[in-house]
């Protein structure tokens, strides 16, 4: 029984920080001391230990990696050989070169879309096609919304390559911009004017805009008017003008030409005179040119006055001439 009071009170101690004569703090300094060490330790092996399964990983990868490089290389020259074949085989079609270049670029894309489904497939083995198709349709979402105009465009090259008449070489006209075709992409159309000028232009601005092709057909027609004075006879201005224009070389012959009186000008009856030559500005020019010579040359030979522009004045009260001395 003495010795209850003794385990009261070294109870009573321990329960009673207040009464604790040892002070904690150096112990829990040491504590600390001893534990850094031991921490520093275990994040390096912690580290040393992740640094080791990436490599693991890694390695456990590398096949997959190399067979879908291998499965892209043998994509890249599947799609080359149908690309120099295709056109070997589309060159003796006698389809426009547009669409020949079309239906060779939609296979190689065709081939190109199927590659990177392999290659995903093999280096992620648990991807399947459907999943893959279903992750490219959102894909396809996201980079449309990103890109609309650059899809846009694209999209317009297709239609116009697939459907519009012209093609390289061919003299077109919209919206201001004029000149001659030089490549048609899927993108944008590179026209050059007849000046030197290279104007890029985009499909989608060709697709939108009424385009007007020049050299649509080999012909064009060319009209100019010639003002013949009103003492002449229009029948005998007519028919001078008429056999001119037959004489030039450039004017071709299977088509009609055509000169009618149209107008009473200012100095003289209009006569409008229209024929058919080429389709190029050249050689309409180069026809334009010939024509203007030969009529000028036929009206003066024959005597009937290309008028000028004068006017005459009226007084209504006669005036007075007089002449003064020097």
């Amino acid at each position: 029984m003495a010795a209850l009071p003794t385990l009261y009170a070294a109870m009573f101690l321990q329960l009673n920080p207040l009464q604790d004569p040892q002070p904690q703090e150096p112990q829990e300094e040491l504590e600390l001391a001893k534990m850094a060490p031991t921490s520093f330790s275990e994040a390096v092996t912690t580290i040393l230990e992740s640094l080791a399964d990436i490599w693991s990983n890694f390695l456990v990868h590398v096949p997959y990696v190399l067979t879908s490089f291998v499965v892209l290389l043998v994509t890249w020259i599947i799609a080359l050989v149908i690309k120099h074949s295709g056109r070997r085989i589309f060159k003796r079609t006698t389809s426009r070169k547009s669409l020949r270049e079309l239906l060779v670029r939609l296979i190689n894309i065709g081939v190109w879309v199927l590659g990177f489904l392999f290659a995903a497939m093999v280096l992620f083995p648990g991807l399947t096609p459907a999943r893959a198709l279903g992750a490219l349709g959102l894909l396809s979402v996201a980079v449309g919304l990103a890109f609309k105009d650059i899809f846009e465009n694209f999209f317009a090259g297709i239609l116009i390559l697939w459907r519009f008449p012209f093609e390289e070489g061919d003299f077109i006209e919209c919206e201001g911009v004029a000149g001659r075709v030089e490549a048609v992409e899927v993108r944008n159309t590179a026209i050059r004017k007849t000046s030197g000028e290279l104007v890029i232009v985009p499909n989608l601005f060709l697709f939108k805009n009424p385009c007007e092709i020049l050299t649509d057909r080999i012909k064009r027609r060319v009209a100019i008017t010639v003002g013949v004075a009103y003492r002449e006879k229009l029948a005998e201005a007519v028919e001078v003008i008429e056999k001119a224009v037959a004489s030039c070389e450039l004017v071709r012959e299977d088509d009609p030409i055509q000169v009618f009186p149209q107008e009473f000008g200012d100095s003289g009856i209009d006569i409008e005179v229209t024929w058919w030559t080429g389709s190029t500005p050249v050689a309409m020019r180069k026809s334009r040119g010939e024509v203007v010579t030969a009529i000028k040359d036929a009206l003066d030979s024959a005597g009937i006055e290309i008028p000028f522009p004068y006017r005459t004045l009226t007084f209504k009260e006669p005036l007075s001439l007089r002449s003064e001395p020097d």
